[in-house]
């Protein structure tokens, strides 16, 4: 089985079909669970409401970096208050840095980071960090706020695309790496190289649906049926079986969301 660590089912893209994939299609193709990750206020609400709905799929609520506008302590209080009630929220994210629009505020994405950092300890939950252009300021907080020395696993930074210096910095702070699509590019080696540098007891399967498909479908509409691509590229980069890739990251991933 497969565990798929971060995707948006509760994305338009999926209107048309999110009950024929999430109802049967995806465990047919053998994704056991699904860790729906929230971007905005709105999506705070629908991706608590998918977790409820459906058995296999879980719940990460936070607030994206581009999506900070108008975000008040309110929100944050609505966050814990689902957190609380839904057994089914099992961490807060993403949340991050994002430098990627030239126009973003670092000040104002560093203070509501933190400020979900926070909120996180708080309830005792793994965070899922986004992190673009931004490696050195993402770093620093991180080093921060973590030791590695905490008895659960602190979180996973999303999507990694960093070098594996900065990957083995960050499972010595407790974090897992998440890996995608890109594993799966041409112009991938950065990723590659990771996945060849760190141990697999620190990788974790993504896909970012409907974003960043792999290779044969990129530019498409991604979704969880996917990470067989992913899960064969990593298989080819560490010299192990398919079956073994899904079974280590499908454990790395119960142990990343507290999952018994």
């Amino acid at each position: 089985m497969i565990f798929e660590t971060h995707a948006h089912y509760d994305d338009d893209r999926f209107i048309f079909d999110r009950e024929q994939l999430l109802g049967k299609e995806l465990t047919a193709a053998g994704i056991g669970k699904i860790m729906n990750v929230a971007a905005d206020i709105d999506s705070v609400d629908s991706t608590n409401d998918l977790s409820l709905r459906y058995e296999n799929i879980y719940a990460a609520l936070g607030i994206h970096p581009s999506e900070l506008s108008n975000l008040t302590e309110d929100d944050i209080g609505h966050i814990r208050m689902l957190s609380k009630q839904n057994k089914k929220v099992r961490a807060i994210g993403e949340i991050g840095f994002d430098f990627h629009d030239e126009d973003y505020d670092r000040q104002e994405q560093e203070k509501w980071f933190v400020r979900q950092i926070l909120l996180a300890k708080e309830l005792t939950l793994p965070i899922v960090v986004h992190s673009r252009g931004a490696a050195a300021d993402t770093m620093r907080v991180i080093g921060e706020y973590y030791t590695g020395k905490e008895e659960r696993i602190n979180g996973v930074i999303h999507c990694f695309s960093y070098s594996a210096e900065d990957a083995e910095r960050y499972i010595t702070l407790g974090f897992m790496i998440g890996v995608g699509g890109v594993v799966t590019f041409k112009n991938g080696r950065k990723l590659k190289e990771v996945v060849k540098r760190i141990p697999m007891t620190s990788v974790v399967l993504e896909t970012d649906s409907p974003y960043l498909s792999p290779e044969p479908y990129r530019g498409e509409r991604n979704t969880s049926l996917n990470l067989r691509y992913v899960v064969k590229s990593i298989a080819e980069i560490k010299g192990l079986s398919e079956d073994e890739v899904e079974s280590v990251t499908y454990e790395n991933a119960m142990r990343l969301y507290h999952l018994s």
